[in-house]
């Protein structure tokens, strides 16, 4: 049996940590308490998803956090802080929120599946965080929210990537209510995937990357790039796009040796062309 992935340091050193094993990148949030997204913690998740994205050792990346909390979104102080600077903040509020989009889009756009291992409250950009990941796994003690209107701050940017999970309704009620919702709820509103007992986070995370570190490489980079792009097209669009890809995807090495394999009764050698 594989050695089950290590996803919550006992001592975590710095705000977020790597490790690379068996094609399973965990990327870790650790600073706790709240793991917040400073500009320091999202240009090191920045620097690692660039490496991971051009890496073809990495095949399946897991964005976990070390502490009580996956992480409670941006750094308020640091960005009260710049209310000082003669613009009261402007300029440094840009960065921040475009440092957040880009790392935001770069999960979706990476061609690598990314799960998220959530254990604790996820809110504000947090929550955002897991909206964008391919896939959710969450303890039964995890908790999800947009809760910035408490502080009257609108979670207008969290919101792109709730509304693209969950229905508009429900997203509108977290966003303008600010109440949290348990493990269940946001696996029935489709936020999550699963919801497990705590001891068995790290054992679920690996079973899922471990089976899909060993699909073709080459049909996943494909298949996740499709999947976004048909989500926003209309019905037509969507199947001629779709089908684009699958050809390209026919004509792909991998492809060739899988259905080789599979007719042959023998196991594919995959190699991610």
């Amino acid at each position: 049996m594989a050695e089950v992935l290590k996803l919550r340091p006992e001592a975590p050193e710095g705000p977020v940590l790597s490790e690379l094993r068996n094609g399973i990148l965990v990327i870790t949030l650790s600073n706790p308490p709240a793991n917040v997204l400073s500009m320091e913690a999202m240009g090191i998740l920045q620097a690692e998803l660039d490496r991971a994205r051009d890496d073809r050792s990495v095949r399946v990346v897991v964005i976990a956090a070390a502490g009580k909390l996956f992480c409670a979104g941006h750094d308020l102080k640091q960005m009260t802080a710049h209310r000082a600077d003669a613009d009261k903040g402007r300029a440094y509020f840009e960065e921040t929120f475009a440092a957040c989009s880009r790392l935001m889009q770069s999960i979706v756009n990476l061609p690598k599946p990314v799960i998220a291992a959530v254990d604790g409250i996820a809110t504000a950009a947090g929550c955002q965080l897991v909206a964008c990941c391919d896939l959710a796994i969450a303890t039964d003690r995890a908790t999800f929210g947009v809760n910035g209107i408490d502080v009257g701050l609108f979670c207008t940017t969290p919101s792109v990537a709730l509304s693209r999970n969950i229905s508009r309704k429900q997203a509108m009620e977290m966003l303008l209510t600010g109440e949290m919702i348990d493990a269940k709820t946001a696996r029935d509103y489709g936020l999550v995937n699963r919801v497990v007992p705590p001891e068995y986070l790290n054992q679920i995370v690996n079973k899922y990357a471990e089976t899909i570190a060993a699909k073709s490489p080459a049909a996943v980079r494909m298949g996740k790039k499709g999947f976004y792009e048909q989500a926003g097209l209309g019905l037509a669009e969507a199947y001629d796009a779709a089908s684009r890809i699958m050809i390209d995807n026919m004509l792909a090495h991998d492809a060739e040796e899988g259905i080789a394999a599979f007719i042959g009764k023998r196991k594919p050698q995959w190699t991610g062309e």
